[in-house]
């Protein structure tokens, strides 16, 4: 008999994911654990691997398509079994979208495909009419122009993301044709309307109001800059989640700031000498970590976060390190910072940033940790405030290494400074606590030999 596989939640918190990449085609066999597909989430590119052996009898999704997590998404069984009977991602979302009957649903009560809700499992078919938007009666939940459910005139089938935005944006789906599986109408298919419609819009009609007398007030007014349309670029699904969560911080997590200049005259002399006796190179941020991780070390109070149930105490320093992407960030998690010497602890960080801009970061890689840090010196960025990363209870934004007057016993010297602010979650940590730990920082930095022991 055969089975449908559905789209899985690979990461919490995610509704909507899309298949990046098949990695079998219809006709192959597969053995379980074997890698079957690569989904793309908001979050990042997470490889999947088959849970079901035998034959891809029909992939039912189109590579780039995003669609609910639940959803079919292939059917697996034995070579020639036939797949009727077996529910296509189009009729599966079908049989999810409310009947013409069912009691109007007020719009605020629909969640968007954006909510930061926890998901405990797959959604039910209940619980994909209502992200679809419903088809009730009602002016603010009415379905999309051109999107009707009704057997005799045509079923249209439409990814319940195209008609959110169709209705935000007013838009008739009449006349378009889908391009995704079976005419499936796909998120593709209405940007290009959208670009279209820009394209489309007319310029404004000149005035027709008579000249004035006056030959000051008949001067023609001063152009309002070229003219160009901006451009609408659609959010990726990584700019949606960092939007969303890093809003959710602001709103829910009680910041404050700490900052200390540090000399780090000292930290790039001993950096020196190691990256001229050892054959794998340190930079400033693998010292900057470790050095972190030795903070906590001395102030091992600090090394918790807040929950509702109470403080979690952390044994382990597991410290996030923000790496850039060219549309965006990820934060992956460096385990056991303390127990890692220096060129251990460089060469997985720069193993982490390389799969994370590659969008091969696994998901129990970018999830947990106590702490982050963000350092933007590398652009000249002299100092800055950060953004914490929830569950942990901070981050460190590092700036740049610059040639100050710096005075010393009473007197004036030249020295190199590095600025860093501390972004504290003031449900864990109160202004002592952190000024505590930023001074066990500072002191580790200003004296290297520490960092290394």
């Amino acid at each position: 008999m055969s089975t449908t596989i559905r789209m899985p939640e690979v990461l919490a918190n995610v509704t909507e994911a899309a298949v990046q990449k098949w990695l079998v085609a219809a006709g192959d066999e597969i053995a379980v654990g074997q890698p079957f597909a690569e989904i793309e989430t908001e979050k990042a590119v997470v490889e999947y691997t088959a849970e079901t052996a035998g034959t891809v009898l029909e992939l039912l999704v189109a590579e780039g398509d995003s669609i609910d997590v639940g959803a079919p998404i292939a059917v697996v069984g034995t070579e020639g079994e036939s797949v009727e009977g077996q529910p296509s991602a189009p009729a599966a979302e079908s049989a999810a979208a409310p009947s013409a009957s069912s009691a109007p649903e007020p719009a605020s009560a629909a969640p968007s495909a954006e909510s930061s809700t926890p998901s405990a499992s797959a959604p039910t078919a209940a619980s994909a009419a209502v992200a679809s938007g419903g088809d009730a009666p009602s002016a603010a939940s009415a379905p999309a122009r051109g999107d009707t459910d009704d057997p005799s005139a045509g079923r249209r089938f439409i990814s319940p993301l195209v008609r959110r935005l169709a209705r935000e944006h007013d838009l008739s789906l009449d006349a378009v044709q889908g391009s995704g599986p079976d005419g499936r109408i796909v998120r593709r298919d209405i940007e290009a309307l959208l670009t279209g419609e820009r394209t489309a819009a007319p310029a404004a009609p000149p005035s027709s109001a008579p000249p004035a007398a006056d030959s000051a007030q008949a001067a023609p007014a001063a152009p309002r800059g070229s003219g160009a349309e901006p451009e609408l670029v659609p959010h990726s699904r990584m700019r949606k989640t960092i939007a969303r969560r890093l809003t959710e911080s602001k709103n829910q997590v009680p910041h404050f700031y700490l900052t200390a200049d540090c000399r780090v005259d000292a930290l790039l002399a001993m950096r020196a000498e190691i990256n001229a006796a050892g054959t794998v190179k340190v930079s400033v941020n693998d010292l900057v970590v470790k050095a972190v991780a030795g903070a906590f070390r001395d102030v091992p109070e600090a090394n918790r976060t807040w929950t509702d149930d109470g403080m979690l105490q952390h044994a382990s320093v597991d410290i996030g390190i923000a790496v850039s992407l060219d549309d965006g960030l990820v934060v992956p998690i460096v385990r056991d910072v303390q127990g890692l010497s220096v060129s251990a602890l460089g060469a997985q960080i720069a193993d982490l940033a390389e799969r994370g801009r590659g969008g091969k970061l696994r998901p129990d890689e970018m999830e947990g940790g106590s702490f982050a840090v963000s350092n933007l010196g590398m652009f000249g960025t002299q100092s800055f405030s950060a953004i914490i990363n929830p569950p942990q209870a901070g981050i460190l934004a590092v700036g740049a290494a610059s040639t100050r007057p710096v005075v010393v016993d009473g007197a004036l010297e030249v020295g190199s400074v590095m600025s860093v602010t501390l972004s504290a979650d003031h449900r864990a940590w109160d202004g002592a606590l952190a000024a505590r730990w930023l001074a066990a920082f500072v002191a580790r930095i200003e004296h290297p030999l520490t960092i290394l022991a």
